[in-house]
């Protein structure tokens, strides 16, 4: 039978466990598993395969709207799996927008691929970029922390004129929100640790790809010769934690539209970068969104000095890392996630030193609202 995305979440991956009964998968811990002769086997090492993995990939392949997904230890691993399909010595075409850590990857560590940044805002002329050493085209959308917009589907349609493949890490919007497969897409990334984990609890990440057939095996191989594989016990987390995704995303959503709605309206806020509100990409977003996310970024009238003032006024916004939690969260991106970044291409991008990135929690909005206006109010 047919379902649809909230229905999804709660039955997709497994049905009752056929020994027991039980509702929820069990967690299997085992690190080996019974062979009935040599090389016969439904699971043979933990590393390679595991049953709890086994649903939770499942689960994920049916939410990003896929044929087959792999789990990772995090979402830096899945990245790294998604570089290391296509050997080395390579050019890849990117977003100028990213997470910090992504960039760190590429330029610091993937010493043997060569990357060209490009702001998809301004016309882009192919021709020039793309090279017969083009492998891929990388997307972040909504990107980190300028929440800037690309048009997936025409990214892709562009794509498939010179041969690419297409990837779009989904961590920002959530396959709630999103579903890039659905647009054109070949493989989607994703820090499972943020909306899909949803509670600050779980490391994880995923890649779900749209062809078996071009991927698969390639995936699975890297996957199991690395071994940077999530826990089963964190596969089960994860697998419980999807189970809410959509009533926590139409939370986070709805939250973070008032708060920019507010925002918007104080004069001590320069520049709210949220496509729920930002006239450059709400078009865009309404058309491949189904909400516009829980993430925004901020630009404050005021010096650093200024800037920790705020940050220590807060009560309901807690200063650290990471996104994507039931609590909402507040950051520094130039000081914090992507202080990896060399300072002129922050400077750049416009990740400036009072640019505040915000993850809107569920508390109640009118909350959330006083505890900003009091922050504000002492600046």
């Amino acid at each position: 039978m047919k379902k649809r995305f909230n229905t999804k979440v709660i039955h997709s991956g497994h049905g009752t466990d056929n020994e027991t009964g039980s509702v929820m998968p069990p967690i299997h811990l085992s690190t080996t598993f019974k062979q009935n002769k040599p090389g016969d086997f439904k699971f043979e090492y933990a590393r390679t395969k595991n049953p709890s993995r086994d649903v939770l990939e499942k689960l994920l392949a049916e939410l990003e709207s896929g044929e087959q997904a792999f789990a990772f230890a995090s979402g830096m691993a899945a990245i790294n799996t998604v570089c290391d399909i296509f050997g080395s010595d390579y050019h890849i075409i990117c977003s100028d927008d990213v997470y910090g850590g992504t960039r760190r990857l590429f330029d610091k560590v993937k010493t043997n691929i060569d990357v060209t940044y490009i702001d998809f805002d301004k016309n882009v002329n192919w021709d020039e970029i793309v090279s017969d050493r083009t492998k891929f085209i990388w997307l972040e959308t909504p990107s980190n922390p300028l929440m800037k917009i690309i048009d997936i589907k025409n990214t892709s349609t562009i794509a498939k004129d010179y041969n690419l493949p297409v990837i779009c890490d989904n961590t920002f919007a959530s396959p709630f929100n999103q579903r890039p497969l659905e647009l054109g897409a070949d493989l989607v990334v994703s820090s499972s640790t943020k909306y899909l984990g949803g509670h600050s609890d779980i490391v994880g990440g995923s890649i779900v790809i749209k062809d078996s057939q071009k991927y698969g095996e390639q995936i699975s191989y890297l996957q199991n010769a690395v071994g940077a594989v999530p826990s089963p016990f964190d596969c089960y987390l994860l697998t419980r934690s999807i189970k809410t995704l959509s009533v926590r995303m139409k939370q986070h959503n709805e939250n973070a539209l008032k708060i920019a709605d507010y925002l918007n309206t104080n004069p001590k806020i320069l520049k709210i970068h949220y496509p729920g509100i930002d006239s450059k990409y709400k078009d865009i977003a309404s058309k491949q969104m189904e909400g516009m996310g829980g993430m925004m970024s901020i630009v404050i009238d005021t010096n650093v000095e200024g800037i920790n003032k705020f940050l220590k006024s807060l009560n309901f916004f807690t200063l650290a890392e990471s996104l994507g939690g039931v609590e909402s969260l507040i950051e520094h991106p130039a000081i914090m996630t992507h202080a990896s970044i060399d300072k002129d291409i922050r400077d750049s991008l416009g990740i400036s030193d009072n640019l505040l990135r915000l993850s809107i929690g569920i508390e109640d909005s009118e909350d959330l609202i006083a505890d900003l206006k009091q922050a504000l109010d002492k600046i």
